[in-house]
């Protein structure tokens, strides 16, 4: 941790900026009087590197607390505080754990036994590594149909077409269904080892790179693939598969084709199902303020469907597909097959990404709400984990469930206790009741799944709100479900992160630039633009720019700097001599330099007299007051092109640079400084800088930016220090700042 503290010495003109380092002092000593700073260095890099790499118990203990976060609260749990509201949510969330663990396994286009595997290992593995204690891990919808998009790619029904009996042609269901898992268990396995690796490396600020509308219109897409995805099994129909750009599209088209073959049955089954979960989930939200618990319907629906399915034997009657045989019991751990890496592996990346996101987002908002705090890079890691730990024991890619969170967090859950107690219910599913499910019918599953989309169809609701709010962000959100819907979800999303990209680009390149002014009777430096009451002091321009300078935008500084001091309608008319030759500008002052310290020809506006037509001036315009003087020397006069105000030369004698909102400085930046300082100085303007962070001071002295002509009496902590620097040096009271208006 890096400590920074401002204190007084005992001399009052004396200010120190103490940083302090584990094992190292850094002081920075801001002298007032001379208005200089002094930088004064008393560290020792041995020392340094030597307690970095120095080994304690303290130490380790920390080390192992931070990366198995479980061994710090698990000795302090409280079971009279917890123990009920855990157990209670555990179960709530484990009820809610199997429907949806077989509802989303069919997403990603796996045996719903799969599903119900991914709700039990990666739930553990997150309770010894994570550090949010609401989130619920496990199975979720955008991340099924992302792993369903590849195990379909390269496992379609197509290549594992044989010859059945009487001729028919067949699917081998068995041999697709393995492939199809030894591809998601290689997509997880990757995908979690790409979030350990960043987490290792420190890199979970990455998700700040996919801001909230992005997030938000992202799902919103991946839930229209969801809903066109789940389609065929409430209509009983088998469309073609497609792939790459307008498959959603072209999928839903071929539904529509084939509505007249809708198989009437497994449609009814579907109808009444939707009826009775959104009547029981609206009166669960009604009411959820006095039940104890929500209804959990969806396991009520899915006991209800099975048992008729069972005895009037709708899968032989009406050939209703079902969802067939769930083996009992856990399969032995087997490692994934990494000769499929180099197919999947811009899939795992882009789920890596997505998942993470998903679950940093909802881990934030409840650590917000509870006021305890949620480690982004320790999140990547136990999110790797859960997947890679998971994958070898045939589980998918997970991330959290906004509707099991939000259950976890509702029914009184207090820590990740609640999670295993969940995997417990899932468990010994698995191990003895899992076989009774057999006669489900696919349709149900399918309903379940539209059903829990709900939320993310609300995300809609956001477009009329960005509208009104911010319309950067609107754009942001419309582009990325687009490309989403359009050209699915792998490439939509790299089109959406690059041109969410593109508005942050675009948002430094055109930042606000300004002209400060005093606020009477105070020290106080605001846009005068956009404070009625500032007023400029006489002489003196504040110049601020209202984000980073750096070489995306330099350029813009510059231009707009030339434009407020100088104003846009006013020209320098100068004449600089060079080795006997002598130069007439008439532009801004900040491009006589270039002419000044050139020996070569340039172009309009600037022209070459040599020295022997001195005394024919009178090519110079009629109306302008430019000259020099016979002894070579400079003469400058301001030469307006309209009413609109004057030049800089005529009364502008010192420019303030505030630097307030500048992180860093980098090389076009410190050019860009340099060569401001150096043509404003030509023309006889001051220059000051003012409100820089200790990092840009080291930077600009690491290049040099410092010296005679800039020294660092130019440096001042405040505009107003450099104000009053200003008015004493040509001799002026501060009488001339503004007093407070009556």
């Amino acid at each position: 941790m890096i400590k920074s503290l401002l204190c007084m010495s005992d001399n009052e003109n004396v200010f120190t900026l103490l940083t302090v380092f584990p094992s190292r002092r850094r002081t920075v000593r801001i002298r007032k009087r001379g208005r200089t700073l002094v930088s004064s260095y008393d560290i020792n890099v041995m020392y340094f590197w030597d307690d970095c790499c120095r080994c304690s118990v303290p130490r380790l203990k920390q080390a192992v607390l931070s990366w198995v976060p479980v061994l710090g609260w698990l000795p302090r749990y409280s079971i009279r505080e917890n123990a009920i509201g855990d157990l209670i949510s555990g179960c709530s969330v484990g009820i809610m754990h199997l429907p949806q663990g077989m509802a989303y396994a069919l997403l990603a286009s796996l045996p719903p036994v799969f599903g119900l595997y991914t709700s039990l290992y990666p739930v553990l593995v997150y309770f010894l590594f994570g550090t949010s204690r609401h989130i619920s891990i496990g199975t979720f919808a955008v991340m099924s149909i992302m792993v369903g998009s590849v195990t379909e790619r390269l496992a379609p029904d197509s290549n594992f077409v044989g010859n059945g009996t009487n001729g028919t042609v067949r699917v081998n269901i068995d041999a697709r269904d393995a492939f199809r898992v030894q591809i998601a268990c290689s997509l997880t396995v990757l995908t979690g080892i790409f979030q350990i690796l960043l987490g290792v490396v420190r890199f979970g600020f990455v998700v700040n790179y996919l801001s909230e509308p992005l997030v938000r219109g992202y799902t919103t897409g991946s839930a229209c693939h969801v809903c066109v995805s789940q389609l065929k099994y409430l209509f009983g129909v088998s469309p073609s598969r497609f792939s790459g750009p307008l498959s959603l599209i072209y999928t839903l088209v071929d539904i529509c084709r084939l509505l007249p073959q809708t198989q009437v049955p497994e449609l009814v089954v579907s109808l009444v199902s939707l009826a009775v979960l959104i009547a029981v989930k609206e009166i669960n939200g009604c009411y959820r303020q006095k039940l104890p618990l929500p209804i959990p319907i969806e396991l009520i629906v899915i006991i209800v469907a099975t048992i008729i399915s069972h005895f009037c034997g709708l899968d032989s009657k009406y050939s209703i597909d079902v969802v067939g045989e769930i083996p009992s019991g856990l399969n032995a751990p087997q490692v994934p097959d990494a000769t499929l890496f180099s197919e999947v592996i811009g899939d795992a990346f882009a789920v890596a990404i997505v998942g993470y996101a998903i679950n940093i987002s909802l881990g934030k908002t409840f650590a917000l709400k509870h006021g305890y705090k949620v480690d982004s890079n320790q999140e990547l890691v136990a999110l790797g984990l859960s997947n890679t730990v998971g994958s070898f024991f045939q589980c998918y890619s997970v991330t959290c469930s906004l509707s099991r969170s939000l259950i976890q967090e509702s029914t009184g859950g207090k820590t990740q206790v609640a999670g295993v107690i969940s995997s417990i219910i899932v468990l010994i599913t698995v191990l003895k009741i899992g076989a009774l499910f057999e006669d489900l019918p696919k349709a149900i599953l399918s309903t379940i799944v539209f059903v829990n989309l709900k939320g993310m169809f609300k995300q809609f609701m956001d477009v009329p709100m960005l509208w009104k709010t911010n319309k950067v962000d609107l754009l942001v959100w419309l582009v990325t479900f687009l490309s989403t819907i359009l050209l699915n979800l792998d490439l939509g999303l790299a089109v959406s992160i690059g041109f969410s990209m593109l508005t942050f680009i675009f948002r430094t390149q055109r930042p606000r630039y300004s002209i400060l002014g005093q606020l009477p009777g105070t020290d106080l430096y605001l846009d005068t633009d956009a404070y009625r009451g500032t007023r400029e002091i006489p002489g003196i321009k504040i110049f601020r720019s209202s984000t980073t300078i750096c070489y995306t935008n330099a350029e813009m500084y510059l231009e707009a700097l030339q434009e407020k001091v100088c104003g846009r309608g006013s020209m320098i008319v100068g004449v600089f001599v060079r080795g006997g030759v002598h130069l007439i500008t008439r532009c801004n002052p900040c491009l006589q330099s270039a002419a000044s310290h050139s020996s070569h020809l340039l172009f309009s506006p600037l022209m070459w007299l040599n020295s022997a037509y001195q005394h024919d001036t009178t090519m110079l315009d009629s109306d302008s007051n430019t000259g020099f003087h016979g002894d070579g020397s400079i003469k400058q006069v301001s030469h307006h092109d309209d009413e609109r105000g004057s030049a800089c030369g005529s009364d502008v004698h010192s420019i303030i640079l505030d630097l307030s909102t500048t992180g860093f400085v980098d090389t076009v930046t410190t050019n860009t400084l340099r060569n401001i300082f150096r043509d404003f100085g030509e023309i006889d303007i001051d220059l000051y800088l003012t409100g820089c962070q200790a990092c840009v001071v080291e930077q600009l002295e690491t290049a040099g930016f410092f010296s005679v002509s800039i020294p660092k009496s130019r440096l001042f902590v405040t505009v107003h220090d450099a104000v009053l620097h200003i008015l004493k040096k040509r001799g002026q009271r501060d009488s001339i700042l503004v007093r407070p208006l009556l």
